[in-house]
């Protein structure tokens, strides 16, 4: 029982080595798939780094696309890194500036200064980037805990909502009880059998260790937490996998049970800019529910499903989930533009009066 409920801990975590383990017993025997050829690890050209988040820990952050477009700042998921936005910013940056960068102790960033892999410090790193490097007026978007670190971010400084900060998309998100789609509550189902969340993360990172290091499907238990929908190549699967067993120790341990134990629904409010919600239909980790409960706890909520999508919908509905994106985006930036009109035409009808 213990066993099992780790690995349950792992698939919603991120899902990915669940994902890993499904993949490698069942995905490879399908088509090599669409991505075969893909340069899913290419970096967007240009360079704005390091930029320094409030505890000194330095932030790779890349872009692509003129600085004169509105501007699409991506935020990725956990153990993962920008490259997950492969899809969105080769197709996108043609009309956005698209920022891509890595959250602390994630992919090309430096690890936590001060050890802290909280989501609220995952929060400050996103704001230390759009204060740095966006005039006005960004959409942010986010997957998974990249969404629920957008939530901790609207906590500590609401004030970059609705200036800095014009609209957000949170992809397979939620706002609290992130158990609830696989095993139920995580106080009622693993606590009581497995000790703290501190204890349970620490027994997830030597499951991954267990799993990455395994030629063989070692998880009948996890594959049924795939974060995968069922048409996801096996290239896909295993690059997710690599990215996400390559992630240190402490983002297994520490940042795992930040995750776990979440619960943002008070920063909700703060949330004062169009937000749209986009979930895949067979999104295990973060179900479409637990999107209708966020699109409808947000002020100004909206929701999207992606059909045949999974957790990773960005990758594996990359068309459909860009089409998304880029008309709620046209439409905030249209429709702040029209506002400030509004509101300048008012002001000068004050000054002349």
């Amino acid at each position: 029982m213990k066993k099992r409920g780790v690995a349950i801990a792992a698939g919603v975590g991120v899902g990915a080595l669940a994902s890993g383990v499904i993949g490698r017993a069942v995905l490879r025997r399908k088509h090599r798939g669409p991505e075969v050829d893909e340069p899913l690890a290419l970096l967007p050209p240009e360079d704005l780094g390091p930029v320094v988040s409030f505890d000194g820990t330095e932030l790779a952050v890349r872009a692509a696309g003129d600085p004169s477009e509105p501007t699409l700042v991506f935020v990725h998921g956990f153990s993962l890194d920008m490259t997950t936005w492969h899809y969105q910013w080769t197709a996108l940056s043609s009309g956005f500036r698209c920022v891509l960068f890595d959250l602390r102790s994630h992919g090309r960033s430096q690890r936590a200064v001060s050890g802290d892999l909280s989501l609220s410090a995952m929060g400050h790193d996103i704001c230390a980037v759009v204060e740095t490097v966006v005039q006005d007026g960004a959409i942010l978007v986010g997957h998974s805990m990249g969404g629920m670190a957008i939530l901790a971010a609207a906590e500590s400084h609401p004030e970059l909502f609705g200036t800095k900060i014009a609209g957000v998309v949170f992809a397979g998100a939620a706002s609290s009880d992130l158990l609830r789609g696989s095993m139920g509550s995580i106080t009622q189902v693993l606590r009581p059998r497995m000790g703290s969340i501190r204890q349970i993360a620490g027994r997830v990172d030597h499951l991954r260790n267990y799993v990455v290091a395994s030629p063989a499907d070692v998880g009948r238990v996890i594959a049924r937490l795939t974060q995968f929908g069922p048409h996801a190549s096996p290239r896909l699967v295993d690059y997710v996998v690599g990215l996400a067993g390559h992630a240190p120790q402490e983002v297994w341990t520490d940042g795992l049970a930040g995750l776990m134990d979440m619960d943002l629904r008070h920063a909700l409010h703060h949330v004062r800019v169009p937000s749209l919600v986009i979930v895949g239909d067979h999104d295990r980790v973060t179900p479409p529910a637990s999107a209708v409960t966020l699109a409808a706890e947000l002020p100004d909520g909206r929701l999207e499903v992606i059909e045949g999508a999974g957790h990773v919908l960005m990758l594996e509905r990359p068309e459909e989930f860009n089409a998304k994106v880029s008309g709620f985006a046209t439409r905030v930036v249209r429709n702040r533009r029209r506002n400030q009109k509004r509101n300048d035409k008012r002001d000068d009808r004050r000054e002349r009066a």
